[in-house]
């Protein structure tokens, strides 16, 4: 019997984490098609490259980072339905992203993208919170890199999606497309999704014993820990440049190498997505493999990996043929793709159980305000201002000083993981 109870368990968990990847996956084609699209939305409706900056970033990571705080503190208490948060945030997002195809002018587009920013504030606090509750803490690395893959496999779909429809069809009905389905998988979600805090799970025996934490208690906790603060402020670095970039560099290769949306979406999303997908697991097995015998390995990879990186994205975008520079890009991504399974494991277990979700919202209200809000609009407003003198190559050189950029991340992670030892999983 306990056999049993053990093997059902472990598919339940298995079901949660792949019912989890779809939503992700679904969560980041709608937030990453509107970069392969920026700039044939750019020539119809006349906007400028801040103007970009504001409408792939900032008027999104604006509500989404703001309101994950509240919806976390939700998500955190022992009798809300982490499911049902997920199913509305998914349907939301969706109808917003369909509703971008209806935009005729910068200011419609902006508050449609407000919209799908107001949806998937309620996805990732309250996923992070269904993982962490339901795998062991030694498979939670590698649980939550799997549940990451939907970033990279999310982004590569969304740009081959919206940018072969892009070439057919137009940018509007791209929009239509991908934003249309979430409404039937958020339906799914809502019928097949369990919470192991009703339905049984890892931390089903101790659960009622646990005092919940007031909202003082909580930013205690997660500011208390001096790994964190370290951690918050690597992660914010690492999303910065990586939103900046991704962003970017699709424009990049249509100005400077002259690719249509169509060929970008392909080529750079199967280069792109390929490396973070390798990347993104890769990171998680790696902290899983040698974090177990010493914590500080946990976020040696991410460390070691964005050090390397630097001069490598600098080369990628430097040369001449585009074939070139995209398989270059493929050794940077993968590294630069290490850290999320790690950091955000790392998170979990600095942190009290009662407060995993707010943490995952802090980290996420860092990352997205400071990396989603403030990369690609730094970088377009970077583009305007030296555009005078380097014409169509202004993204070009935005891109090389990017690419040493990475070595910030890398020191902080490198920081946070001399701390590791003495705090991480203190506290679970």
């Amino acid at each position: 019997m306990a056999s049993t109870a053990t093997a059902s368990r472990g598919n339940s968990t298995r079901l949660l984490l792949w019912i989890l990847l779809v939503v992700y996956i679904f969560n980041f084609i709608d937030r990453q098609i509107v970069n392969i699209l920026a700039e044939p939305i750019r020539n119809e409706l006349g906007l400028s490259d801040t103007q970009i900056g504001l409408m792939t970033g900032l008027a999104f990571a604006l509500f989404y980072t703001v309101l994950g705080i509240p919806i976390a503190r939700y998500a955190d208490r022992p009798t809300t339905s982490r499911p049902r948060i997920i199913a509305v945030a998914l349907a939301t997002w969706s109808v917003m992203t369909a509703l971008c195809g209806f935009a005729q002018n910068f200011w419609q587009l902006l508050l449609a993208r407000i919209g799908v920013g107001v949806g998937e504030a309620g996805c990732t606090p309250a996923a992070h919170s269904l993982i962490s509750d339901s795998v062991p803490k030694e498979k939670r690395s590698s649980a939550l890199a799997f549940y990451a893959l939907g970033i990279p496999i999310g982004t590569l779909l969304g740009m081959m999606i919206g940018g072969v429809l892009n070439d057919l069809l137009g940018w509007r009905l791209a929009f239509f497309a991908v934003g249309l389905p979430g409404v039937a998988l958020a339906g799914f979600v809502l019928v097949f999704l369990r919470d192991p805090r009703r339905h049984g799970g890892v931390i089903q025996p101790t659960m009622s014993a646990t005092p919940p934490l007031v909202g003082k208690e909580i930013l205690k906790a997660i500011f208390s820990s001096r790994a964190l603060v370290l951690l918050l402020i690597a992660g914010s670095c690492a999303s910065f440049l990586a939103y900046g970039k991704t962003t970017w560099a699709t424009i990049f290769f249509q100005r400077t190498h002259g690719l249509t949306p169509g060929e970008v979406g392909f080529y750079f999303g199967v280069v792109n997505g390929a490396a973070g997908i390798l990347g993104t697991w890769l990171g998680g097995w790696l902290a899983d493999r040698f974090g177990g015998t010493n914590r500080r390995h946990v976020l040696t990879a991410p460390a070691v990996g964005m050090m390397i990186a630097a001069p490598a994205a600098f080369w990628a975008y430097s040369v001449a043929d585009w074939r070139a520079a995209l398989f270059l890009l493929f050794v940077p991504t993968l590294l630069n793709s290490l850290y999320y399974g790690p950091t955000y494991s790392s998170v979990q277990g600095l942190v009290p159980r009662e407060a995993r979700a707010m943490a995952s919202a802090v980290m996420l209200f860092c990352q997205n305000l400071i990396g989603l809000g403030l990369g690609p609009l730094l970088f377009g407003m970077m583009s305007d201002a030296i555009r005078p003198e380097f014409g169509e190559n202004s993204v070009q050189v935005v891109l090389y000083v990017a690419a040493f950029l990475g070595l910030l991340p890398a020191f902080f992670f490198w920081r946070c993981s001399l701390r590791l030892n003495a705090e991480l999983d203190q506290k679970d």
